[in-house]
């Protein structure tokens, strides 16, 4: 008994000396990983299916410029910059060393141009620009991240430039990062920039290569972006779709080189082999029908305004049911469009996703004639 007791303790020394976290992840999930933090979420849901050191503070290298592209799509979605829009490089943007596109003071690009330069050849002069087209200054452009990283409700994440370069004070996590890629996904500017593979600056006098090799070796993956320097070593930050299933990746700190594609890719393949996406209702899928009052009809169809489903352990998908909540009526007029109730998805007492139901068609308030006949034809019955 006691030389077994000592073999015991012997074993979780050594496990000790390995260190904690690599000895939670190896005994709670099936997988390690060489990174130095790492996380695998449900895009979908935020649900966190694998993670080590999650919310340990690091240097995100280029990784940074997933929030430059965040907030660059924002600011194209609020209408206050367009991608045709003329950006004209400073002096201060042209001289950012690192990876770049060798900016000329005065040379212009299309605000689109400069963020492909951003998203596939990992332009810091390039988030110079756009942040001084954007906010007027880079300054001013790097305190919107930061805004941006509060209003997403991240814990440890704090910006000091738009590029990601080392700096004091400039960090974040791979929980935080991935939130920021679950965000980016509501834009789909974003997963187009970094979905490109390949794009011709310059008239085809300037390469751009896409540095995120995911895209060529992984089927399924479709963004983010990657990162390096000496502080942060290789990190990247992505997304993968299959058959229903968007996962992200966030791996930080890889020693080897290539090593983040690989850590990824490993990661990527437990998620899959264990997950998957259990639909129960499409888009656009007839779910009712809501009465409206004093319309031109008399009726409306009730659709699902986007996919009803949840991401459950393959084997483990008992024990879930929807239920539809709907308006018994509605008035007019009604647009195309228009909520009228949800459909929600439980686990047991649950809630693992919601959609609303919506009008599929609009519908016009009726004349005052068309609503007096309407009454004698029910009062009278003719």
């Amino acid at each position: 008994m006691r030389k077994s007791l000592a073999i015991v303790l012997a074993m979780l020394l050594t496990l000790g000396n390995i260190g904690f976290a690599n000895v939670q992840s190896a005994l709670g999930v099936e997988i390690e990983t060489e990174a130095t933090s790492a996380i695998l979420m449900d895009a979908a849901s935020g649900q966190i299916l694998y993670e080590k050191e999650s919310h340990k503070e690091l240097p995100p290298a280029s990784v940074t410029k997933l929030m430059t592209l965040l907030v660059a799509a924002d600011a194209v979605a609020s209408g206050k910059v367009k991608l045709t829009d003329k950006v004209t490089a400073s002096d201060n943007a042209s001289k950012l060393g690192g990876s770049q596109i060798y900016l000329e003071p005065g040379e212009t690009f299309t605000l689109e141009q400069m963020l492909i330069a951003i998203a596939v050849g990992s332009a810091n002069d390039g988030c110079v620009a756009v942040a001084e087209h954007i906010d007027g200054t880079h300054e001013a452009f790097v305190e919107e991240m930061n805004r941006k990283a509060q209003d997403l409700g991240l814990k440890n994440t704090h910006f000091v430039n738009a590029y990601g370069l080392p700096a004091e004070g400039h960090y974040t996590s791979a929980f935080d990062l991935a939130l920021i890629a679950k965000e980016a996904l509501n834009y789909p500017l974003v997963r187009k920039l970094t979905s490109m593979k390949e794009y011709d600056l310059r008239d085809g006098k300037f390469k751009l290569w896409n540095t995120n090799k995911l895209l060529w070796w992984y089927p399924g993956a479709d963004g983010f972006k990657t990162g390096w320097t000496n502080e942060a070593k290789y990190c990247l930050a992505s997304t993968v779709e299959r058959n229903g299933l968007r996962l992200i990746c966030v791996v930080m700190g890889v020693s080897q080189v290539r090593g983040h594609f690989a850590e990824s890719m490993k990661i990527y393949n437990y998620g899959f082999a264990k997950y998957e996406f259990k639909q129960f209702a499409p888009a656009e899928q007839r779910q009712g029908v809501v009465k409206v009052r004093k319309g031109s009809e008399n009726e409306v169809n009730a659709i699902t305004e986007k996919t009803l489903g949840a991401t459950v352990e393959k084997g483990k998908d008992k024990n879930l049911w929807v239920e539809t909540k709907l308006n018994p009526e509605i008035s007019a007029p009604i647009q195309k469009g228009q909520r009228l109730g949800e459909i929600l998805l439980y686990r047991n007492d649950q809630l693992q996703a919601s959609v609303n139901l919506v009008a599929d068609h609009p519908v016009a308030r009726a004349g005052v004639v068309e609503q007096v006949t309407r009454t004698l034809k029910g009062v009278f019955g003719y």
